[in-house]
């Protein structure tokens, strides 16, 4: 008896032992799977992360919007207005009229774009901006164009956007009160001069003080307004900025005969709008609306007269969309864009003369940088003006 129970025990320990044996068998195999499913899980958060880090990255360059609505122009075509940033405190640039509309040279190339692409010249949203909020803003992405009063240069072209066309040549020069006896820039030495803070203007300024051992105090505002304010109440000695801003201002303050603009210009300052990097599309219409405007000029075809039939000049047929083509429809523009631009906003030399000419703040044209390169004196001699564009063909 004793042996037959030591036998039944030996026999059920070793049941347990292969009973054991069977669950850690299906234990391991289910860790296994479990292990597998893990891997497979931290391989998808991995990728999951990465295209999380991508999107932040095309967010941050204003790209991401664009991409997924199909590009800039179906955005703003579903938006139904151009956001613009600009300014309203420089008369002849971007201003305001009587009734509180925004007004200018900028404005009007902002409503030549809303033209283009909307066929309202009205379907524009001016953002109001400081100049050192140009660069933040333009590469941000949140706002189409960039036309306000900004210089192009090659470290803003590469970190803020696209320049699409210069269309007002200037340069730096500086104003002084008549009775101060300063006749040159170089008699300011150890002067104060007020200037706008984060502009080119800033940078030119400093460098042309430490060149020509000037000693010059320089006092920086954040905007234009608080510029000609502290240089009307006399916190300075001068005031500089590109030189057709300076006589735009001039003409605000109080008495302007009590002010004179130097006849130095220290800088090259190349105007145009800015668009945001990453849409080919949007900145080649950009370019195209302003080409529009120069050849409109250039042609001499008028906002109060601009031909829907063949006028039998062949570039000017082209140019209405009357004949032949230069682009339109790979840029998803009507073919008559350019008759819709022309008629609502007139050409380059009429927004001129309305806004900076004549009947604006009376900047002269005739003879200087800003007329048309076409009214060069000789065919083959660099004699005209330098507002120039692609040739729309």
């Amino acid at each position: 008896m004793k042996r037959t129970l030591l036998l039944f025990v030996a026999l059920s320990a070793l049941v347990l032992v292969l009973v054991g044996c069977g669950d850690n068998s299906a234990l391991e195999s289910e860790n296994a799977a479990l292990k597998a499913e893990n891997e497979s899980v931290k391989a998808e958060n991995e990728a999951l992360k990465g295209q999380i880090e991508e999107g932040m990255a095309m967010l941050a360059a204003g790209e991401i919007s664009m991409q997924m609505e199909g590009g800039r122009l179906d955005a703003v075509k579903e938006r139904g207005k151009v956001i613009c940033a600009s300014r309203d405190d420089v008369p002849g640039y971007g201003g305001l009229d009587a009734a509180g509309n925004n007004v200018g040279f900028d404005i009007d190339l902002c409503r030549a774009l809303a033209t283009a692409v909307l066929g309202d010249p009205n379907a524009i949203e001016i953002r109001l901006i400081t100049a050192a909020e140009r660069g933040p803003t333009i590469q941000s992405g949140e706002v189409d164009m960039l036309v306000r009063t900004v210089t192009w240069t090659t470290s803003r072209d590469a970190g803020w956007g696209n320049y699409a066309q210069t269309m007002f040549y200037d340069g730096q020069g500086f104003m002084v009160r008549a009775d101060s006896g300063i006749t040159d820039a170089l008699e300011l030495k150890d002067a104060t001069v007020c200037v706008t803070a984060g502009t080119t203007t800033e940078l030119n300024l400093q460098d042309f003080s430490s060149q020509n051992g000037l000693n010059l105090t320089v006092s920086t505002f954040e905007d234009t307004d608080a510029v000609v304010a502290a240089y009307d109440g006399e916190q300075c000695d001068s005031f500089t900025n590109d030189n057709s801003q300076l006589a735009a201002l001039r003409t605000a303050l109080s008495n302007p005969a009590d002010h004179v603009i130097l006849p130095n210009t220290i800088s090259e300052e190349p105007l145009g709008p800015v668009v945001p990097h990453g849409d080919d599309q949007w900145f080649d219409i950009v370019k195209t609306v302003m080409g529009i405007l120069i050849y409109g000029e250039a042609y001499g075809v008028e906002q109060a007269s601009v031909p829907s039939a063949a006028t039998g000049e062949t570039k000017v047929d082209r140019l209405l969309g009357i004949e032949g083509s230069f682009g339109q429809e790979e840029l998803g523009l009507s073919e008559t864009v350019a008759q819709d631009v022309l008629k609502a906003v007139g050409n380059y030399g009429e927004i001129y003369d309305r806004n900076l000419g004549p009947s604006g703040i009376n900047l002269p044209r005739e003879g200087g940088r800003n007329a048309l390169w076409a009214n060069a004196p000789c065919v083959d001699c660099p004699k005209g003006g330098q507002i120039y564009a692609a040739p729309l063909r």
